[in-house]
């Protein structure tokens, strides 16, 4: 399988092989709310595991409109993209044996690697970060905690810009070669603050210094007429696109981690 950042000795760039490739069905994950069909794809002799999510598959939700799920996995890729960090695994939005829908590289996750506990002390070790009690028996509660981990903290500043519903332990795959994904961003870009994660360690703690200059990169390349405005413009309402805009300005103008609003729960479930 082709490594996200590189391209296969052929010249088929990875973004090339998962929009033209030709997409074979393997099986399904079953444990997923809306279709997830595992695939292969293959495109002038490169093959790759890829995850097919037809826009067909999708069940409706109350507060996002039908049908856009597909379409707010790849503005995220897009948003990480432009971030520098490449936290979303390679993305695109094609057509497939089920109709139009989203096709993403697969990414084997590394079992051994440890982002997230429960501990069952009023504090975290060193390395690591509070979320908030959980109730792991009857009568017993455990701290639940996650990795004081830099690229764990990208993706809790990639949360807050896309507004991520959804953001479980089961979303976040470390690879073997040591980087961090997250995928699962269907539920993203609404106008309204639906921020639920398990990355909250950080909360109203002043945003790192690298931030800064993801942010502002994102701040100019959602200028009206700028290439990722546009390109985001076939994928999010306009006043989706305005929300966008107004967290990133938020999120400069306060230089901090967001911090749960009150209003919505702060925490998915299931948690994992």
């Amino acid at each position: 399988m082709p490594a996200p950042e590189r391209i296969p000795p052929g010249g088929v760039t990875v973004l090339d092989l998962l929009a033209k490739g030709e997409l074979t069905v393997r099986g399904q994950v079953r444990e997923a709310s809306n279709a997830v069909l595992l695939c292969t794809v293959a495109y002038e002799g490169e093959t790759a595991d890829c995850v097919y999510k037809p826009v067909a598959g999708e069940r409706p939700l109350w507060d996002f409109p039908d049908g856009t799920l597909a379409q707010r996995e790849l503005a995220a890729y897009e948003i990480s993209e432009a971030t520098g960090w490449g936290l979303v695994p390679p993305t695109v939005l094609r057509d497939g044996p089920y109709g139009e829908g989203m096709v993403q590289l697969w990414i084997e996750a590394d079992a051994g690697a440890e982002l997230l506990g429960l501990v069952e002390r009023d504090e975290p070790d060193e390395g690591w970060k509070a979320v908030g009690l959980a109730q792991v028996a009857e009568d017993r509660t455990a701290l639940l905690v996650h990795a004081d981990d830099p690229a764990l903290r990208r993706l809790a500043v990639l949360d807050a810009v896309i507004n991520n519903g959804d953001r479980k332990g089961g979303h976040l795959l470390p690879a073997p070669d040591g980087r961090l994904y997250g995928i699962d961003h269907g539920v993203t870009f609404h106008v309204e603050d639906k921020l639920r994660t398990l990355l909250w360690g950080w909360a109203g703690e002043a945003l790192p210094d690298e931030a800064a200059g993801a942010l502002a990169a994102l701040d100019a390349g959602l200028a009206p007429g700028a290439s990722l405005a546009t390109r985001l413009a076939e994928l999010l309402t306009a006043a989706e696109i305005d929300a966008l805009r107004a967290r990133v300005t938020r999120l400069r103008t306060t230089g901090r981690h967001p911090e749960p609003s009150g209003q919505w729960p702060a925490i998915p479930w299931p948690p994992v």
